[in-house]
C-alpha cells in the first residue's frame, strides 16, 4: 500500500517514489485501483476520505456531469446522526459493488436504448429495409433473371433491317430428290 503524507502546506508527499503528488496524481491511483492511505505529516491521523472528498468536489465543479446533484447531497447530509445513516453507508456501498459487477451488461442496455431512441438510427435502419425491398425486384446486374438460363432479350439495333418473320401458315419445304 502507497502512503501519502499531507504536510501543512496542503502538499501530498509519496513516500514509495520520494516526490510530491498533486490531487490529479491520487486520482489516477484511484483510477488504476492502487491501494493508498493519506497520513497527516503530523498527527499521523487518516485523511484518506478528505482527500477523496476534495477529488470528487473538483470533479462535480468542473463540468464534468454530476453524479451528485443538490437533492442527493441533501438528502445524504439529512442521513447524518440519523439512525439509518450506518445502513444507508453499507446500502450505497453495496448498490455501487452491485452496479461495478454487471457494469457491463448495464452499458449494452443503455447502448441499446439510446440506439432505438435515435432518430438518425431509426433512419438508417428504414433505409436498410427499403433497399432490401428494392433489391427484390431489381434484376441481377448480368442482364439474367434468377432462373432463366439464356440471356435477356436486347434492344433492336435501328441502324439494322429488321427480319422478316417466319410464316406459321406456310408448310415447311419438302426436300426435292
Amino acid at each position: 500500500m502507497r502512503i501519502l503524507r499531507k504536510y501543512t502546506n496542503r502538499r501530498l508527499y509519496d513516500t514509495s517514489r520520494s516526490c510530491y503528488v498533486t490531487l490529479e496524481d491520487v486520482k489516477e491511483l484511484v483510477l488504476n485501483s492502487e491501494a493508498f492511505q493519506v497520513l497527516d505529516s503530523k498527527t499521523g491521523n487518516d485523511l484518506t476520505r478528505n482527500i477523496l472528498l476534495q477529488i470528487i468536489s473538483e470533479q462535480e465543479g468542473e463540468g464534468h456531469g454530476t453524479l451528485l446533484t443538490n437533492q442527493v447531497l441533501q438528502q445524504l447530509i439529512r442521513f447524518y446522526g440519523d439512525s439509518m445513516q450506518g445502513m444507508m453507508s453499507q446500502y450505497l456501498e453495496q448498490s455501487i459493488a452491485s452496479f461495478l459487477e454487471h457494469q457491463d451488461r448495464i452499458k449494452e442496455q443503455m447502448q441499446t436504448m439510446m440506439g432505438v431512441a435515435n432518430p438518425l438510427t431509426m433512419m438508417n435502419s428504414l433505409a436498410d429495409r427499403n433497399m432490401a425491398v428494392w433489391n427484390m425486384f431489381k434484376p441481377p446486374a448480368d442482364g439474367k433473371a434468377e432462373n432463366d438460363s439464356e440471356p435477356a432479350p436486347s434492344a433492336p439495333d435501328p441502324k439494322k433491317p429488321a427480319k422478316a418473320p417466319e410464316n406459321p401458315t406456310k408448310a415447311p419445304e419438302k426436300p426435292v430428290k
